[in-house]
């Protein structure tokens, strides 16, 4: 049986190579001019699979497949073929998985054997047919639909494409893995053909199509823009038409201004300053230091000021005494790392019984955070916990906070 098909390729091969000008006449014009070539050819063309006629009436044309084979090679920008069938396809895959994993169970080595190069044969024709279906869309959205001359004729390929997006976009909701793996079970060739090629054929053509689709709405815009234009065009060259004699009118020296020329220039009114704009807070500390430094007074020196004389003698040694409050700042710190646990700044000032202000307190626990390394807060995290402000909004405010470990 091998060796008939064998032979059987070659043959139809062989056919493809001789009459190969035969054959891209008919791609490039849509049919075969029956009075430049023989007879014989023609009919062996027809008998083998290579030409058919749809009709008595009709000329000879191309075969489907001989035809998405060339659309394929020649990666033509015309081929607007996308094949959404997947649901059959995995169907079918599905079914022959069965077969396969049955023959296996009943040791009929052979036929197993014949079913997963059937198998092997569908995934990757599926893998291939959704590569080719995003490189066809991709190919005709880097040519901006340059097979077609007008305006309208762009937007009517646009829509198609967008439409076609669509659909296989549906498409490939008929995968699930989750099935496909519980099928392929623990064989690895199942799961590398069902899960492994699958899945990551699946996920780059996802990606690809969202990206087709984003760029195919930006030149949808495009187009529609031109075709505003355009229209525009057009209609004032026929207003022309009918009147030759159209001259545009001094416009300010009427009485009754068209809305379309009665523009006011802008005004500007009154600035204020929006501290709640972050994107503004760059222009405003610039604006302040420019003050600070305008409005900063410097020491007047006369010259009638008297030089010092320098004490060059050993002084007093001065013991800095550290500030309480940052000492407790840094035991509860210390609390913290030692518990483990997530610990409020008010809860440990009543454990401790501390006698500073409370809102200082918390002040002094957020600087405190504020000021650690940046690869000391990575083990860190404090959460303000408070209410945004009954009047006025956008405020939040923060009546406690709460540290813990990352």
């Amino acid at each position: 049986m091998s060796q008939v098909l064998i032979q059987a390729g070659s043959r139809f091969l062989n056919a493809l190579g001789r009459h190969s000008d035969l054959i891209m006449h008919a791609y490039v014009n849509g049919s075969v001019d029956e009075s430049n070539f023989s007879r014989k050819v023609l009919e062996q063309l027809t008998q083998i699979g290579i030409l058919w006629r749809p009709d008595p009436q009709s000329s000879l044309r191309l075969k489907s497949a001989v035809r998405n084979l060339l659309e394929s090679g020649l990666q033509d920008e015309r081929n607007r073929n996308i094949n959404a069938n997947i649901g059959t396809a995995l169907a079918s895959l599905k079914t022959i998985a069965e077969h396969y994993k049955e023959s296996l169970h009943y040791n009929r080595f052979n036929e197993a054997h014949a079913y997963m190069t059937d198998l092997t044969e569908h995934v990757y024709q599926l893998t291939e047919s959704l590569a080719n279906s995003v490189r066809v869309m991709f190919s005709r959205i880097n040519n901006e639909f340059g097979y077609v001359s007008s305006v309208e004729a762009k937007i009517r390929e646009n829509e198609l494409a967008q439409g076609q997006v669509s659909e296989l976009l549906n498409q490939l909701e008929c995968f699930r893995f989750d099935e496909l793996s519980e099928i392929a079970g623990s064989n690895r060739e199942l799961r590398h053909l069902l899960v492994v090629a699958l899945q990551q054929s699946f996920s780059k053509a996802t990606q690809e199509l969202s990206v087709a689709q984003a760029r195919l709405l930006d030149l949808l815009g495009r187009f529609r823009e031109f075709q505003g234009r355009t229209r525009l065009l057009k209609g004032f060259l026929l207003h022309m038409e009918h009147h030759p004699d159209f001259a545009p009118g001094n416009y300010p020296n009427l009485t009754q201004v068209p809305v379309l020329f009665n523009q006011s220039e802008a005004m500007l009114k009154p600035a204020s300053i929006d501290v709640n704009q972050v994107s503004h807070e760059q222009e405003l500390q610039q604006i302040v230091a420019s003050l600070s430094s305008v409005y900063r007074r410097k020491p007047v020196v006369t010259e009638t000021e008297k030089t010092s004389t320098i004490d060059v003698s050993e002084q007093q040694s001065v013991d800095l005494e550290r500030d309480p409050l940052q000492e407790q700042v840094d035991a509860y710190f210390c609390e913290v790392i030692d518990n483990g646990q997530a610990l409020s700044a008010l809860d440990y000032f009543s454990q401790r019984e501390l006698e500073f202000d409370p809102e200082v307190w918390i002040y002094q626990v957020i600087g405190g955070y504020q000021a650690l390394d940046d690869e000391d807060k990575q083990f860190f995290a404090i959460d303000p916990v408070g209410h945004p402000d009954e009047r006025f909004t956008g405020n939040f405010v923060i009546h406690d906070v709460t540290l813990g470990l990352r």
